[in-house]
């Protein structure tokens, strides 16, 4: 029905005759009719998928593959135990990605349990409650403050009707509605004869006709761009899978190069080689490493927790390390999401206030001096902040902590600022009790209120947009008293203040001799006395300043995308910091091609008058052009770029529902400042897991060249497969886990985001996995060789050999604390205690191994001296030294190329 109309471009008329609905409404027959043929008016879910698929979709991975592949492996050699131990890794890996990614299915949800609820109809002429599902269109619909707008409506009656429309257009103030048509295809915020599905009635009454329901609807269309996001893999993830195929070839590869070099050059026979291969294989899966993972990302969590960020994906905690871009809705997130009176203006001068929200403190300073000013020693100030108490309908009050607005935004704002200068609300009123009222009208943009004292002297006090006001005005309030006005430094300051994205307030007055009966427009509309100016605005948070500043150091750029006006966002922008030499509006989005906004997207900071699907085309192409995106917001209109994001990020005090559902993090004081820890956070945890691949995998390389090279050469042994399970399976329950609760390293902020698409292989992990490898394994061979050719039996030799890998492991995990920086800094000793924990334990359960005869018989060990003891340390302490040296090496050509990279600029 709706297909050949645009209803804010139509005439109320218009609206009625193609809905085939009047005033009166529709008849309950045709209703019942349409709810049959077009269903209900509430949001479909997705079908989700059952348990099972998504418990068994959580091994759907190489790595994964491998690690159940060493289980088997495991139970061939018979070691059931550790083969128990690998299962059980993989089980709890899965029970967690079961967990995580089930809640994670529950945003579609939340956006319908927003569109639940009561409503006022008109049905047959007679004015009926019903449940909002079944409204159809062409019904007829009563709105009044406090609703929910229960469906997209074309308004034809309104009475000083507002609707706060900043979940679904990130408008920071209530809009005024009307009932005429409005030209052109104009965005949504400036649609102002509409009322939208999901947005609350702040004020007013109104009446209008259902244009669209359901999916149809605005935020319905919301929910489709939601539906239809995937979720993203995060880097970590796609660099795991990467690096799993990587060591599996690898694997695969030397594993038979093993065998078929084993058994032509020294014929070997093939059981033999088999066990070979077997035991290569076993020693080169990091068999702890998926554990290691979720272990140093659950502590993420818990250090998140502390500081306000909620996790709601397990592997979202390190995708914060990663990024590089922060998309932030304005509204609620970078500002306050509170009108506060930021300067006023009087013909005795200027004047700036400070404090946020409507906590009624802050300094009020003039222009022209830094003092503080007082009540008694400007009149004119004193009497602007009495006529925004009096000439007010809102009501501040404080409860658990919090100042709480109950009202109008902006009249909050100029509340507040009375509050701040000093009056009281209960005095004023008493003192100067209201007789009469003129409430606020779209069409007059005023709001009259008459006064009288004890004395029967009467005051009328108004408040509305300047260029009315100013019209009315014949005079102006001054140091000197009554003087005539001068309407051009009026007109000047209010457009100054609109320039900076303030929105304007005038106060006015008028003084009687005889107490009028009643107040009239006519009264008003003549001879008023101007007083003052207010510039009101949603203040930039002062800690969202300074977070701003500290992205900027960790090499991430901060753009900001908000429903607001052009001048506004702009206004805001600069005072962030941001680059504000140009402002993509939502209008130019949608007329770009896709490549003219991938250049653009890199050059603006700051977006205006944007929809939700602009949201959503931003992020994606900031992702097209290799950035890894975190998305931060609070309404219902970022649901989809929050979940399209790499990272979403949602208000936990002031966001929707639906933003909290489609969001990775939830930052439970709505605080710009706590995503700065969040990335600190983020950060440190993939440099522990990085510490914990660095670790592993040069040690596994060790043990592989162990057997590799015995092989090679022709000679026995000097580790069995069994022993090297052993010591694979103590130090990554251990040593390996130890890292996951490294704490961040002085410089973590102080460095650039990791490159898109770096893997885990890079050339400084393979140079560390030679150095590591070829050198450990030289230890271990010389030390079996050097006590075999010295006498000692195959069991005393392996004892010494296996007891110096452990070593060589032990005393690299030290160097391993540190990704760059020496261990022997000043920082050694911080955050030790996992470590010398997880070291005290190895050495005991090596020394049970070692001396127990159980152990002795089931490896094929026997019990060493003192003298070897010590002769094992002092061989294997120089592996920490040479990896001290290697990284200072590192270091220098860091700081050359550096050097390079700046003198070339």
């Amino acid at each position: 029905m709706s297909a050949n109309i645009v209803p804010h471009n139509s005439t109320v008329d218009e609206v009625f005759s193609t809905f085939q609905s009047s005033e009166a409404g529709l008849s309950q027959q045709l209703a019942s009719e349409r709810l049959s043929l077009y269903g209900k008016n509430s949001l479909p879910l997705a079908p989700a998928r059952s348990a099972w698929k998504r418990f068994f979709s959580q091994f759907h991975n190489v790595l994964i593959y491998v690690l159940i592949g060493s289980g088997v492996l495991s139970i061939l050699l018979q070691h059931y135990v550790d083969s128990g131990v690998i299962f059980a890794v993989v089980l709890v890996n899965a029970i967690i990605g079961f967990i995580q990614e089930g809640k994670a299915e529950n945003a579609l949800r939340t956006i319908m349990s927003m569109t639940k609820s009561q409503c006022m109809v008109v049905r047959n002429g007679a004015l009926e409650s019903i449940d909002s599902s079944e409204l159809v269109i062409g019904d007829v619909v009563m709105l009044q403050a406090g609703d929910r707008v229960p469906a997209d409506i074309r308004l034809f009656f309104s009475k000083d009707f507002r609707c706060d429309e900043s979940a679904l257009t990130g408008e920071a103030q209530p809009v005024s509605k009307r009932i005429t048509p409005i030209e052109g295809n104009v965005p949504l915020a400036e649609r102002k004869n509409m009322a939208y599905m999901g947005t609350m009635v702040t004020y007013g009454l109104a009446r209008g006709v259902v244009t669209h329901t359901a999916l149809a609807s605005q935020i319905g269309e919301i929910s489709n761009l939601v539906g239809k996001v995937k979720l993203m893999q995060t880097p970590l993830q796609l660099q795991l899978a990467r690096f799993a195929h990587q060591l599996t070839i690898g694997i695969i590869v030397v594993s038979v190069l093993t065998m078929v070099l084993g058994i032509f050059i020294h014929q070997y026979a093939l059981g033999d080689m088999f066990q070979a291969a077997i035991g290569i294989a076993v020693s080169s899966i990091p068999e702890g490493l998926p554990a290691i993972v979720t272990i140093a990302l659950a502590i993420g969590v818990q250090r998140m927790a502390k500081n306000n960020a909620l996790v709601r994906r397990l592997p979202a905690v390190e995708v914060l390390g990663a990024v590089d871009v922060i998309c932030s809705d304005k509204t609620g997130t970078l500002t306050a999401n509170a009108m506060t009176a930021r300067e006023v203006y009087t013909a005795s001068g200027g004047y700036r206030i400070s404090g946020e929200g409507y906590k009624p403190e802050g300094l009020i300073k003039s222009n022209s001096t830094s003092e503080s000013v007082l009540i008694d020693h400007d009149s004119c100030f004193t009497q602007a902040c009495v006529i925004a108490l009096l000439c007010n309908d809102a009501n501040i009050e404080h409860e658990n902590g919090d100042w709480l607005l109950h009202g109008d935004p902006t009249e909050g704002a100029l509340l507040t600022l009375a509050l701040k200068h000093g009056l009281t609300v209960g005095s004023l009123q008493h003192d100067l009790p209201r007789i009469d009222i003129l409430p606020f009208e779209s069409e007059k943009r005023y709001m009259a209120t008459l006064h009288h004292n004890t004395l029967g002297e009467v005051s009328l006090m108004v408040k509305g947009a300047p260029e009315r006001l100013i019209d009315y005005a014949s005079h102006q309030l001054d140091e000197s008293g009554v003087q005539p006005v001068d309407k051009t430094q009026w007109l000047a300051m209010t457009a100054d203040y609109g320039r900076r994205g303030m929105r304007v307030m005038a106060l006015a007055m008028k003084r009687y001799n005889t107490k009028p009966d009643t107040l009239s427009h006519q009264e008003v509309e003549s001879n008023l006395i101007l007083v003052g100016l207010v510039g009101i605005s949603d203040p930039p948070r002062k800690e969202a300043i300074d977070s701003i500043k500290m992205c900027h150091s960790a090499g991430i750029r901060v753009k900001m995308i908000t429903g607001d006006s052009p001048v506004t966002a702009a206004a805001i922008g600069a005072e962030l910091g941001l680059d504000v030499r140009r402002v993509l509006t939502g209008q130019e989005i949608d007329n770009l091609p896709a490549a003219q906004l991938s250049v653009l997207v890199e050059q603006v900071d700051v977006f205006a008058r944007t929809s939700p699907s602009n949201k959503l085309q931003l992020v994606e192409a900031l992702q097209k052009n290799r950035h890894v995106v975190a998305m931060t917001g609070d309404g219902v209109n970022d649901a989809p770029a929050l979940k399209q994001a790499n990272i979403g990020v949602a208000m936990g005090h002031k966001g929707t529902d639906a933003a909290k559902e489609a969001a990775d993090f939830v930052l439970t004081d709505d605080n710009f400042s706590t995503i700065a820890s969040a990335v600190r956070e983020g950060r440190t945890v993939y440099d522990n897991i990085v510490k914990s691949i660095i670790f592993i995998l040069p040690t596994n390389l060790a043990e592989a060249l162990v057997i590799f090279t015995a092989i090679m050469l022709g000679r026995m042994m000097p580790i069995t497969p069994a022993q090297i399970l052993w010591v694979n399976m103590i130090t990554a329950i251990t040593l390996a886990l130890a890292l996951a609760f490294e704490h961040p390293e002085p410089n973590v902020m102080n460095k650039a985001p990791r490159p898109f698409g770096q893997g885990l292989f890079t050339v400084a992990l393979l140079l560390r996995m030679v150095l590591v490898g070829v050198i450990g394994a030289t230890i271990v061979f010389e030390l079996f060789a050097y006590y075999r050719n010295n006498g000692s039996s195959i069991e005393y030799a392996r004892a010494v050999a296996v007891n110096a890998l452990v070593m060589i492991e032990l005393f690299y995990l030290f160097t391993c604390r540190f990704l760059n920086q020496s261990v022997f800094s000043g920082h050694f000793l911080n955050g030790s205690q996992p470590m010398l924990i997880a070291s005290a334990a190895v050495i005991c359960l090596q020394l049970g191994f070692s001396y127990l005869p159980q152990s002795q018989q089931l490896f094929g060990l026997v019990s060493i001296s003192l003298d070897d003891w010590l002769k094992i340390i002092v061989c294997t302490f120089p592996i920490l030294l040479i990896v001290e040296v290697e990284k200072f090496v590192q270091r220098k050509l860091n700081n050359y190329n550096v050097k390079v990279a700046q003198s070339a600029t």
